[in-house]
């Protein structure tokens, strides 16, 4: 097994574990905050989309799906076009609001498409290539790669833990 295949199966368990944390979640249940500084799943899925989209099409020269396929209309948030949501205050938090799972999963499905595309080109070469010199050490493409794939994994692991704190208070 290469690493660009290792890396391809770990993005899918990210939209696999993604679809799981949404799944049959009602408005109410997607935008619901535990507390007034929580997030909520809706923001957590939005956020690890964000951050998958902004980082892969930076680190492999394309465009954010976010920007080029009207996502960032077609959530309509009250945020900056670029916003990926690092750093959210409790207020931009609630900026977030979703009311279908669907709209979340087509964004995340499309971010997929275009990162599962660019790892499908990488060779072993390329995964030393550097991306970021902002860094001591500089952060290679594999760094960043394994990197996002991490957040991406901590956040939705939050996501379906919320989920389950939401279902067991209603139930």
């Amino acid at each position: 097994m290469y690493a660009k295949d290792i890396l391809i199966d770990g993005y899918n368990r990210v939209q696999e574990e993604v679809r799981a944390a949404v799944d049959g979640l009602d408005p109410d249940a997607l935008n619901s905050r535990p507390a007034a500084a929580a997030n909520s799943v809706a923001w957590l899925v939005w956020h690890l989309t964000r951050v998958q989209d902004d980082h892969m099409a930076d680190a492999f020269g394309l465009d954010q799906v976010w920007l080029t396929q009207d996502w960032e209309k077609r959530f309509g948030l009250d945020l900056p076009r670029e916003d990926t949501g690092y750093g959210h205050s409790a207020e931009q938090v609630a900026k977030v609001r979703v009311h279908d799972t669907g709209l979340l999963t087509g964004y995340h499905d499309a971010v997929h498409a275009q990162s599962v595309g660019a790892l499908r080109t990488l060779t072993a070469a390329d995964l030393e290539r550097v991306v970021d010199e902002r860094w001591d050490p500089p952060v290679t493409l594999g760094v960043r790669l394994v990197s996002v794939l991490s957040d991406d994994l901590q956040h939705v692991g939050q996501a379906a833990y919320l989920r389950g704190l939401l279902q067991s208070a209603a139930a």
